[in-house]
């Protein structure tokens, strides 16, 4: 099952790298310095609003699917959900409103903003649709809708920026008009099978009083990987925001990604173990979760940090390059230790019903990123800010896997992670034994070629996570598509 849902899930995060990597690559290049720079801020301002507002509710409907639907009150929880969107839609959109019309700015700025806020609105509606179909198991239905948002989105915003001369406003302009043409498809048939009952009152409270504490360590969870650009617009300036946020877009969207897949295909199925068969049932999907990650999370973070220059150099704008690509190394590492801390070593608190000490776990991490960030970046410029966030999560995860094996118990397959580490290993002499080229994307293809096969056969030989299962798995579903 766990690798059917993988299959599932992958043509989404196959766009989530095209856009993720074509707009650091399209943007940089189509939009000034400052303009990408001040494109980020509204961008990592936005997160940070959309994740205080609207993530609790995704928390809790993707939390509470599973008991709904095996207990019969399906109909009662999407009438929840979908009233309480409603009402914080609302509520947010004249706050906004007010707030865009009372602040003084220049009118581009206003623009961005408001595309921002429309565009993290809409966005919060199809994150309720699909946190509904995730939690399901509708992978499938899911991914089309997701694949179809990112790749609209993306194309859109070019159109925007283009031949719209909207500048920094153009993505969230874009992103905006997909979501709606997504939410309009699809919010209509669950809608249809929501119904009120005498539940709904206090199914509100009980989505609130989960995801609540999700939402504010989530919150903390972001500043950790988004507040330093504001440190950085404050001493360094906006082009040096831009610069910053390109490299690490590059290297964090690598390995995100490789981990939101994962957690989007086995974070349901050990809820759904847990509620359905137990805690053994749980761990035992927690089990090849762990191992999956290692298999490929390990050797990406490696090759990410080693790839570094000649990857900047082919997909980030010429003027802001070379200062990208030095803190891509650093950015590489914290996005292994981040994905490994919030894809699975924070299900121990979901499966435990104990979000509020995750909260705790993410202020204490978000406050040392904070101070790291104000004593580092003045000395070190945008590297200290890398440095920090580096430092802060390596904090934050030994932190983690402490405090919540006290809660719930996640195994840690040591066998996978250590032949993962040496395959990985191996993979990093074969890939410094290379000569340097003085074309980029030569040396970027060569690179990229030899470590995977490298990496490819050592896994192989090794069966890291039983990738050889999986391997043909995946060759039977592709045989079944073409059939």
């Amino acid at each position: 099952m766990l690798n059917r849902h993988l299959i599932a899930y992958l043509p989404v995060y196959l766009a989530q790298a095209l856009v993720g990597f074509g707009s650091v690559a399209v943007f940089t290049r189509i939009l000034s310095p400052d303009e990408y720079g001040r494109y980020v801020l509204i961008l990592a301002g936005a997160s940070l609003a959309a994740t205080l507002v609207f993530t609790w509710l995704d928390a809790a409907v993707a939390r509470h699917h599973a008991r709904s639907d095996a207990r019969g009150w399906l109909p009662g929880h999407l009438w929840t959900a979908w009233r309480l969107f409603g009402g914080l839609a609302l509520c947010a959109g004249l706050a906004a409103s007010l707030a865009i019309w009372l602040v003084p700015m220049t009118g581009e700025l206003k623009l961005a903003i408001s595309f921002a806020i429309a565009s993290t609105i809409i966005r919060s509606g199809l994150s309720v649709a699909l946190e509904t179909r995730r939690a399901a198991g509708q992978s499938w239905r899911y991914s089309l809708i997701e694949t179809f948002t990112l790749s609209g989105g993306f194309a859109l915003g070019i159109v925007f920026i283009l031949a719209g001369g909207l500048g920094a406003a153009g993505p969230f302009a874009g992103l905006a008009l997909a979501s709606v043409i997504a939410l309009a498809i699809d919010a209509p048939i669950l809608l249809s099978k929501a119904k009120r009952d005498r539940a709904d009152a206090t199914r509100a409270m009980a989505f609130f009083a989960y995801g609540a504490p999700v939402a504010v360590s989530l919150i903390f969870e972001h500043l950790l990987s988004v507040g330093d650009r504001f440190v950085i617009a404050a001493f360094l300036g906006e082009a040096a925001t831009g610069a910053y946020a390109a490299g690490y877009g590059v290297a964090d969207r690598s390995l995100s990604i490789i981990f939101l897949w994962l957690g989007a295909a086995t974070g349901p199925l050990m809820i759904k173990a847990l509620e359905h068969h137990g805690r053994a049932a749980a761990q035992d999907v927690g089990r090849k979760t762990a191992g999956l990650m290692a298999l490929i999370g390990f050797p990406a973070a490696a090759g990410l940090a080693l790839v570094a220059e000649p990857a900047a150099r082919v997909l980030i704008g010429p003027e802001i390059a070379l200062a990208a690509a030095s803190v891509m190394p650093f950015i590489a590492v914290s996005g292994l230790m981040n994905g490994i801390m919030t894809h699975y070593f924070h299900e121990a608190f979901v499966l435990g019903r104990r979000p509020k000490v995750m909260a705790g776990v993410m202020l204490v991490a978000a406050a040392a990123n904070l101070a790291l960030n104000l004593i580092l970046i003045p000395r070190l410029g945008i590297t200290g800010a890398a440095l920090s966030t580096m430092l802060a999560y390596g904090a934050a995860l030994v932190a983690c896997v402490l405090i919540g094996r006290r809660i719930f118990v996640l195994p840690v397959p040591l066998g996978d992670w250590a032949r993962a580490a040496i395959a990985t290993a191996a993979m990093a002499l074969a890939i410094l034994a290379l000569p340097q080229l003085d074309l980029a994307l030569a040396e970027l293809a060569l690179t990229v070629t030899t470590g995977a096969l490298v990496y490819g056969a050592l896994a192989l030989a090794l069966n890291i996570a039983g990738c050889r299962a999986f391997i043909g798995q995946l060759r039977l579903s592709l045989m079944e598509a073409r059939a």
